[in-house]
């Protein structure tokens, strides 16, 4: 019998910095920090609110970097997303793109991960 998955619960992102991470989430992308546990001294847990599923923060392990997980995040104004992280200096690892069904660009977090931006179309 398959196991039978009721949601995502949250995706995890391994952080090399809590503070540059705060920065990247919380102040360049506008997140909500949900969730904030310290764990022991200096070892967070940061759960940041995206619609139903959690996007975790945590320096409790090495960083996993390139190649490790990926996110997609919906965003409400494609183009002010792409201003924002051209004002702030992030190169782009996936260029503007235009599909039928929506419009997507791409970075890398300050630890290496994949992260897309993405709009659905009308």
């Amino acid at each position: 019998m398959p196991v039978k998955i009721k949601e995502v619960a949250f995706v995890c992102h391994t952080v090399a910095d809590v503070a540059r991470a705060r920065e990247f989430y919380g102040n360049l992308l506008g997140l909500k920090a949900g969730l904030e546990m310290e764990f022991a001294p200096g070892v967070w847990w940061i759960e940041y609110d995206v619609g139903s599923v959690a996007l975790a923060v945590t320096n409790g392990q090495p960083p996993a970097g390139a190649g490790g997980a990926s996110v997609a995040l919906e965003v409400s104004d494609f183009d002010g997303a792409l201003a924002a992280v051209r004002a702030a200096g992030i190169p782009l690892t996936i260029e503007p793109q235009d599909f039928a069904p929506c419009r997507m660009f791409g970075v890398n977090s300050p630890d290496g991960y994949a992260i897309m931006f993405h709009q659905r179309k009308a």
